[in-house]
């Protein structure tokens, strides 16, 4: 999965996204002036192959909401949290609703997915995930993350559970870091692992690992690592969707070598899909080098399975506005 530079394609972003290795798009706020013109840009991305490239976003909601203008303006997760706290079935309602929104808003502009929902716990260290987190506790995201992700499938929209097994617990940013959590599997199993363990099977299309050691179970970042992604996500878990690497020019995929190198072992370890993200170069040495691959259709099928009803978008919509209007997810 690569990126584009502005709002429209240009040709040698055409031939790129020809490459028979390249399986998606990412989009960032670069890539968005208004909804006509992500429309065009969408639909143009889309007709350069068959199958269709994915196209993605980050579109969580709070500080991490790519396109605003035209779209929802959708709270942090941590909103959902401190209302789940004093009303939690208003919460898991609530939740259902802006998965409606959100799905709804960015499949009518040609967005297949966002890489959403952010399934860490807040153990109140990380600073990159804050916010971003539903709840303290493995429950309340699960409950939480249980509501968007079947708004998200109502509308046709398949859900990405990120950062698997959990960025929640340690201080340091892998964007720029190689962050190292200490604790054994059976704690994090106990922990950052239900919510994943909840959703596989029930709505979980795809899943992103963090870019962090877990020396207690593996020398590898999880996102590297065979036991993480074959024997525990795919193995335990029975997790059958499709697996996104994080951005490997992240420092924390520095571990795992040169951009080649990142690929190769992501790919290795189970990932079905690498992103590259701001580094077109990096991006075409990969794709020169990484050798042949092939995406497995039917988990790349799961990302877009359709589209939900229009009224039930604007029902939800309206309930959303409704929630914030009240200062209950502001």
């Amino acid at each position: 999965m690569v990126d584009v530079a502005g709002l429209a394609l240009d040709a040698h972003e055409r031939e790129l996204l020809a490459h028979p290795l390249v399986g998606g798009v990412i989009l960032f706020a670069r890539n968005y002036a208004a909804p006509a013109q992500l429309e065009a840009l969408t639909a143009a991305i889309h007709a350069l192959r068959d199958p269709p490239l994915l196209i993605a976003v980050d579109h969580e909601g709070g500080r991490v909401q790519r396109f605003v203008e035209g779209f929802t303006r959708l709270p942090p997760m941590r909103a959902l949290g401190r209302l789940y706290d004093r009303e939690p079935a208003l919460a898991s309602n609530l939740a259902g609703a802006i998965g409606v929104v959100l799905a709804a808003e960015l499949r009518a502009r040609g967005v297949d997915f966002s890489f959403a929902p952010v399934l860490d716990i807040d153990f109140g260290a990380s600073s990159v995930i804050g916010d971003r987190a539903f709840h303290a506790t493995a429950a309340g995201v699960t409950a939480l993350a249980r509501g968007l992700v079947a708004g998200l499938a109502r509308m046709g929209m398949g859900a990405v559970g990120k950062h698997f097994p959990g960025h929640g617990y340690v201080r340091a940013d892998s964007h720029l870091e190689v962050p190292v959590d200490e604790r054994d599997l059976a704690t994090i199993m106990a922990n950052d692992l239900v919510p994943y363990q909840a959703l596989v099977g029930h709505g979980l299309a795809g899943v992103m690992p963090a870019h962090v050691v877990y020396p207690r179970v593996d020398a590898q970042p999880a996102g590297f690592s065979r036991v993480w992604l074959a024997d525990i996500l795919r193995g335990r878990l029975g997790f059958d969707g499709i697996v996104f690497s994080d951005d490997l020019s992240m420092e924390g995929a520095s571990v795992a070598g040169g951009i080649v190198e990142r690929g190769r072992a992501a790919l290795d370890a189970g990932c079905d899909m690498v992103l590259v993200c701001n580094a077109r170069a990096a991006a075409e040495r990969l794709l020169d080098g990484i050798g042949p691959r092939a995406l497995d259709p039917g988990r790349a099928a799961r990302m877009r399975t359709g589209a939900g009803s229009p009224a039930d978008h604007r029902a939800a919509a309206a309930q959303v506005q409704e929630a914030i209007g009240a200062g209950l997810i502001a």
